[in-house]
């Protein structure tokens, strides 16, 4: 056998001697053959593909040092939402430098994600109690776009007989939220009046946004402005710091229903503007109309606390265009740093960290302010804006710059100054100096006087984060071993093969992971001056670059921070398009039964209206179903969205086809990217027909899940949607401008991460993601045939094969032995696995997809795996094992049920936890058994609690509608 000696051999699972017996096993003689076979010929490419590489680890971090040390990291003094702060190396090497928390996928499967439920329970706990509101939900986007999903829930909220479509945003936000809201209400129809704090309440408003501490820095009270917005049958939003709010009133306290912002200075780096965690905390009336994921507590089949996501699992599954958004990947892992900060300092070091912050902040204004500068009234607590002649402010902002910090120039002779957890006293003292202002005495050697006292109405007045898990990990001991056990309850692929389909786990490398901790990596400050970039901006225009040869289009942008966020720049883009050319009443977006739920809501907060396209028997789009449809609304007809291959896991044939009947009744055609790993160095979907595709780079291009995020969804555009790619409110004037709306707070939303996909690319080279493409075919197809006889495959191509995934159907098995697809998910765990994606696209049936980075021995593993669980369902078939009484019905067991001193089940303990002879070597336990769904949804407790008050709920709520 050949050593191993590139990165796309180390990538690829299978070695050359495997793949061999892979290709005897489904029949064919070479991988040629099996891409012959398998992909139809109509949508291979004759143009190979023009890219570098390949390169070796060293040599790919190598040259990464030198483009990336073309940065000039300078500290940063801007904040406008993006602060300086400290990862404690206890939660660096433990959290985000450990495969056991990024490689895990989104917590669907809730017995082996309680781990991570946990952390994120207390991120929801540690900002419902800063916001001093009830609820809050699991992490959004980022500060600006979950500003604009507040905006979204105040409408839903409002009365249903109002006509109100007015929404304020105070003009003291920040700039990247006043545009991002902007960019989300022209879609919807929404109206939009920026006014100065203190403005009258507009008749017909329905919402209002404010900023707390405003982009100024000035901490205005709330509670008169609560007190008018309601008066007006509105409600107010809240857009507040939250290391602010350790020292500040509560938003919640003071009236405010809605609360959102950025936990990015909880410990989490800047990275030039992401990837972050936003959160949004609201009212307990509110929580059903809350957007993204919510972590509730429930009970497990013992009676033993147990974590789940709550009301909205699968919300965009369930309600698709009525969802109340189209998130899809959260910032879990972000979140889960942030609140693991929070555990760490707790109550008392966040105090300690804020009022250190603020003593800076207030000694600063103190000292300019003798200086001759003009500096606002009102309460403050990171932030200073300083004003004067332009002539001088542009020699501060020059002196400063010189000095190695970087001000924030809003014009007219105003500079923001914005101090933060890593502001050292002689940073400061050098500040005053360039303002021409003294230095100031210190109380001691390195504390600046005690600030000012916060006024009334501004000060906090409420307790916060009381529960004890922010008073028990103090030490780095304690934390050390908090965290590890945490990640021991959660199953990641650390421990064995993810197979979900359309979720592409694969290998993300160490080598590709080590530069996001790069200081020129990840601490530049979004809103740096451009030529302090220049490493960002080469690697930005290189995987622009690779992307647009990989997909055939002529322009990519990088902003989109998701895959949800890719569909909905890619629809708007269409929508921009079509008004650029009169077309305004083009607003249907045709979409395919089987999509995934994401598609439909993007279409909605688009302003597009769904209309659904059949599938045939075999999963394909109902040619005539699209054509009729097509030619009905050929006059309001947008776009058709589709993802290819198919959401069944086919090649569809007809796909060229389809995209011409689109193009012939005047629409454009979305391509959803969702499984671009079956396709590149073979295919390219610009030639197919497609005018936009989005990229998930969290699946295709390596970087990891995370839990649930971070995630990126560039979209790659034909030459004439080019125009309409997201701009950006801070690239004004600039080359890198565009012309369509942003639609995400940093302009190239989170480039942090982007290094891994860059990496990824130039380490395969052209011949490595072609290989990769064809491994992850074998593999899928490998599959398809060892579990032949076993179970049925819902939908194949010619002569039986499949693309890189495959849908078998379990559905036969309820009315046989009473077993259900979620028996089978959960007895995975017992087997060591994480199941396949569970009824979807096809309720009753699980979707599985290999990729190219299992091994023939992982994917045996599973393989076998399987058709022992098809032999337990045998058993209860044939009456062996009761129906109600049998190891899949009561799967998962852990360690306290084989234990127990009783055991009155039909089938042994052996049989239950080692069903197959290699789990006595190695076993991963489920850390509680199967959770009980349907009794958290009736008693909601969303936030940290003690074991009493989940053992004695209130029984008597309802269901949630």
């Amino acid at each position: 056998m050949t050593a191993r000696t590139t990165f796309s051999q180390r990538h690829i699972g299978p070695n050359e001697v495997d793949e061999l017996g892979m290709l005897a096993t489904v029949g064919v003689a070479d991988m040629a053959a099996l891409i012959q076979a398998a992909m139809p010929g109509v949508i291979r490419t004759d143009r190979p593909l023009e890219l570098p590489g390949p390169l070796g680890e060293d040599e790919m971090l190598h040259l990464l040092r030198q483009i990336m040390g073309r940065n000039d990291v300078v500290r940063s003094y801007i904040g406008c939402g993006y602060h300086g702060c400290v990862t404690p190396p206890v939660i660096r090497r433990n959290i985000l430098e450990n495969p056991r928390w990024y490689t895990q996928y989104t917590p669907y499967q809730a017995e082996i994600s309680q781990g991570r439920l946990e952390m994120l329970l207390n991120f929801q706990t540690m900002i419902a109690d800063l916001a001093g509101l009830p609820i809050a939900n699991a992490s959004l986007l980022d500060e600006a776009t979950a500003s604009a999903e507040a905006m979204a829930m105040c409408l839903r909220l409002r009365n249903r007989k109002s006509t109100a479509n007015l929404f304020v945003v105070e003009d003291s936000c920040h700039p990247q939220t006043i545009a991002i809201v902007k960019t989300r209400a022209k879609a919807l129809k929404i109206n939009v009046q920026v006014v100065a704090p203190g403005a009258d309440v507009p008749d017909g408003t329905f919402g209002w946004l404010a900023q707390y501490p405003d982009t100024y820095g000035v901490a205005r009270p709330l509670a008169e402005l609560a007190n008018r917005v309601h008066a007006a049958g509105a409600l107010l939003a809240v857009a507040a710091d939250p290391l602010a709010l350790v020292l500040l009133e509560a938003p919640g306290a003071a009236g405010a229903d809605i609360v959102v912002g950025s936990s990015q200075r909880f410990g989490v780096p800047m990275g030039y503007g992401g990837p972050h965690a936003a959160y949004l905390a609201t009212r307990d009336a509110y929580k059903r109309q809350i957007p993204g994921r919510m972590i509730g507590v429930s009970i497990d089949a013992t009676g033993k606390p147990a974590l789940r996501m709550a009301l909205q699992t699968r919300e965009q599954h369930i309600r698709r265009n009525r969802a109340t958004s189209n998130i899809c990947t959260a910032q879990v892992l972000l979140a889960v740093i942030a609140a693991a900060y929070g555990c760490y300092h707790g109550p008392d070091g966040l105090t300690v960290i804020a009022t250190r912050v603020r003593r800076l902040t207030t000694g600063f204004a103190a000292g300019i302010k003798k200086a001759g500068w003009n500096v606002a009234d009102g309460a403050v607590f990171d932030t200073v804006t300083a004003s004067g002649t332009p002539e001088k402010a542009a020699a501060v902002v020059a002196s400063a710059l010189a000095a190695g910090m970087n001000l924030r120039d809003f014009g007219a002779g105003r500079i923001g100054v914005s101090f933060d957890e890593t502001s050292s006293v002689d940073e400061l003292q050098t500040l005053l100096t360039c303002f021409g202002a003294e230095p100031i005495a210190w109380t001691d050697g390195s504390r600046p006087a005690p600030s000012p006292v916060l006024p009334a109405g501004v000060v906090r007045t409420t307790e916060f984060m009381t529960h004890e898990v922010f008073h028990s990990y103090r030490s780095e001991t304690e934390m050390l071993r908090y965290l590890n056990r945490l990640a021991s309850r959660d199953l990641s692929l650390a421990d064995a093969m993810i197979p979900l389909g359309s979720c592409t786990m694969k290998l993300n490398a160490a080598a590709e992971m080590l530069p996001i901790t790069w200081p020129e990596v990840a601490a530049m400050h979004p809103f740096a001056p451009l030529d302090q970039a220049a490493g960002h901006h080469q690697l930005f225009a290189a995987l622009e670059s690779y992307l647009a040869e990989l997909t055939g289009f002529s322009a990519v942008s990088l902003q989109p921070n998701a895959g949800a966020q890719g569909e909905y720049a890619g629809l708007l883009a269409i929508r921009a398009w079509h008004d650029s050319r009169g077309d305004t009443e083009r607003d249907v977006c045709l979409i395919p039964t089987s999509a995934h739920g994401t598609n439909p809501a993007s279409a909605v907060m688009a302003g597009m209206r769904v209309v659904s396209v059949r599938c045939d028997d075999k999963g394909n789009i109902d040619l005539a179903d699209l054509r009729k449809r097509a030619q009905r609304y050929s006059d309001q007809l947008a776009a058709l969205m589709v993802t290819y291959p198919s959401t069944h896991g086919v090649f569809e044939e007809g796909i060229r086809d389809i995209c011409a009947t689109v193009h012939e009744f005047g629409g454009q055609v979305y391509m959803d990217g969702a499984n671009l790993n079956a396709l590149l160095g073979y295919c390219r979907p610009a030639e197919l027909g497609a005018d936009v595709a989005h990229l998930n780079l969290h699946k295709t291009f390596c970087i990891p899940h995370g839990g649930g995020g971070p995630g990126v969804g560039p979209i790659g555009v034909a030459d004439h949607l080019a125009p309409f790619l997201p701009g950006h409110p801070f690239l004004a004037g600039s080359p890198f401008q565009r012309g369509g709306d942003p639609v995400s707070a940093a302009p190239w939303g989170s480039p942090c991460i982007l290094p891994i996909s860059w990496a990824y690319v130039v380490m395969m080279g052209p011949g490595g993601l072609t290989a990769a493409t064809a491994s992850a075919i074998l593999n899928a197809n490998y599959i398809v045939k060892r579990l032949a006889g076993h179970y049925d495959v819902l939908y194949t191509g010619p002569g039986g094969f499949v693309a890189h995934e495959c849908i078998i159907d379990v559905r036969p098995f309820k009315k046989s032995a009473g077993v259900s697809v979620d028996d089978i998910a959960k007895r995975l765990i017992d087997y060591g696995f994480h199941a396949p994606t569970m009824s979807w696209p096809v309720a009753g049936t699980l979707m599985i997809e290999p990729t190219e980075s299992e091994s023939r021995a992982e994917i045996d593993r599973f393989c076998d795996a399987m058709i022992a669980i098809r032999a337990e369902i045998a058993r209860v078939e044939k009456g062996d094992w009761p129906r109600d009484d049998n190891p899949l019905v009561h799967s998962p067991h852990t360690v306290d049920v084989i234990g127990a001193d009783e055991w009155s089940h039909a089938y042994t303990r052996a049989e239950a936890a080692w069903p197959v002879p290699s789990l006595r070597t190695h076993k991963f336990w489920s850390s509680v058994s199967r959770v009980d769904n349907a009794y958290g949804d009736r008693n909601l407790v969303c936030s940290c609690v003690s074991v009493a008050d989940v053992a004695e709920p209130d029984t008597t709520a309802d269901l949630p509608a």
